[in-house]
């Protein structure tokens, strides 16, 4: 299998699709595949190309706000202008259309409203949304966005990261207490994510929102760690967390059912998403 991380390579100035633009692009690549801040040492070693020139990239990427410096001003990330043209990739792309249709029919299947979120910066973002026809639901928008530690699809996309990486992401995130219900300590909300992990699903029972329950599983990915999730929502008169639970494997087909838009024509396949014999259940 071909491996899917972008490489840059000293040699690539010599091949037909190198212009000036395209290098930059592939180094962006390369620093957006990259879950920490990176320096220009690594950069330069890992492309093979002379740290001036890669210094050079990196000043025009960093005047163009795409990327930023860290304070030492030695380690390179992601910028904000770079982060809000992927949301709105996510929010427009040509594949909408049909991971709305999927969308849909999960509805349709399910009764209940269903989403499609990813994690954008602490929040988690609405890319997609299909209602439930009953009187009884909650009302929210594509582009809204909630709080990561109390909802279902941030519990997962966080138990999808390692500790250090988590807690550096919350370091600057209060764990507000907006329900009972709500996990407000880093030492919870660990404990917590380990049963996430275990399970291959996240519960939000009345965390975000008094009377509400959610469940949310990731969208499988070809490389590297899920951005995305699926999700289904009810009030928690009309659903129980063993009634979402239950509704797992009807979830799991859509999220199967989303990977395979989002890779159309590649040649990689999903990773496999945990399905353990005895789910631990949080109530």
């Amino acid at each position: 299998m071909a491996d899917p991380t972008p490489h840059l390579t000293a040699d690539s100035k010599d091949t037909e699709d190198s212009t000036p633009g395209l290098r930059l692009f592939a180094l962006l690549e390369l620093i957006g595949s990259k879950d920490h801040f990176v320096s220009l040492q690594s950069l330069a070693e890992e492309t093979g190309i002379p740290k001036p020139t890669v210094f050079r990239m990196l000043q025009t990427l960093e005047n163009g706000g795409l990327i930023i410096r860290q304070s030492d001003k030695r380690q390179y990330g992601t910028g904000t202008r770079l982060r809000r043209f992927a949301e709105t990739l996510l929010l427009n792309a040509t594949q909408v259309g049909s991971r709305h249709a999927v969308l849909q029919a999960l509805v349709e299947d399910l009764g209940e409203t269903c989403n499609i979120t990813a994690l954008s910066g602490n929040e988690i973002l609405y890319l997609d949304r299909v209602e439930t026809q009953e009187p009884l639901r909650f009302n929210l928008q594509s582009g809204s966005r909630v709080p990561i530690h109390c909802s279902a699809s941030g519990k997962v996309l966080l138990a999808n990261m390692s500790r250090a990486q988590r807690h550096k992401l919350l370091r600057y995130v209060p764990l507000k207490q907006l329900t009972a219900n709500t996990i407000t300590t880093l030492e919870e909300l660990d404990e917590e994510l380990k049963v996430v992990q275990s399970n291959g699903f996240a519960i939000d029972n009345e965390e975000f929102m008094s009377g509400l329950v959610c469940m949310a599983i990731a969208v499988p990915t070809a490389h590297g760690r899920s951005n995305q999730c699926v999700a289904v929502q009810a009030p928690a008169l009309r659903m129980t967390v063993e009634d979402a639970v239950a509704l797992l494997p009807k979830l799991r087909d859509a999220a199967h059912a989303l990977f395979e838009i989002e890779t159309e024509g590649s040649a990689f396949a999903p990773r496999t998403t945990p399905t353990p014999d005895s789910p631990q259940i949080r109530i």
